[in-house]
């Protein structure tokens, strides 16, 4: 089942999302639908609170990215209750875009080198290291489950500059192939534009 995007300017976005714990209902069909929406939506990255739940799960498929970092090719990942424990190494930036911000793409700063905490899809508990593309991608989506937006990293002066682009799409102003939930319209509002790739 595909969900509707959550867009830029719903609360939940902006809401530090919650543990789960072992019993949390029907998570394998939650996990299973996020992958199918992240894949309707060229995405490769999505997480709960995109989908309208404050909850600390994402999901994550990088092999779009194996052109560029090889070692992508099979990164497909489930995090569940993800603490980043550390951030480490030189700052570098990369251009980000996000499905809940169609049509937006920025250089963003972050450091090289993770260390993350999480559970997978069995409860089988994690802790590892990432650096490069995966330790961004990685970032991109936890920002997500802590109520942050790639956006929040641009100096003042650009997102100022972006403002009335992004109260467009909160208004739902703006042409999607995929299905989205714009705070001020309904669920199923979607448009025809051409396809977007690589976004989280």
């Amino acid at each position: 089942m595909k969900f509707p995007i959550i867009a830029y300017g719903d609360p939940v976005l902006r809401k530090k999302a919650t543990d789960i714990s072992a019993d949390y209902p029907e998570l394998n069909t939650l996990v299973a639908n996020m992958f199918e929406t992240m894949y309707a939506a060229h995405g490769v990255g999505l997480a709960a609170p995109q989908i309208g739940l404050s909850v600390r799960l994402f999901v994550i498929d990088a092999k779009p990215f194996a052109e560029d970092d090889e070692t992508l090719k099979n990164f497909k990942r489930i995090f569940i209750n993800a603490k980043i424990t550390q951030e480490s190494g030189d700052k570098w930036n990369f251009n980000e875009g996000c499905l809940s911000i169609p049509d937006v793409r920025e250089n963003i700063s972050r450091q090289d080198s993770i260390v993350i905490s999480y559970y997978d899809e069995n409860w089988k508990h994690h802790e590892e290291t990432y650096s490069g593309l995966a330790a961004r991608i990685v970032q991109h989506e936890y920002d997500h489950i802590e109520g942050k937006l790639f956006t929040d990293r641009l100096t003042p002066l650009r997102k100022a500059m972006l403002k009335n682009k992004l109260d467009c799409i909160s208004k739902g102003l703006v042409k999607v192939d995929y299905k989205m939930k714009f705070p001020a319209m309904k669920p199923n509002n979607r448009g025809t534009n051409g396809k977007k790739k690589n976004k989280q």
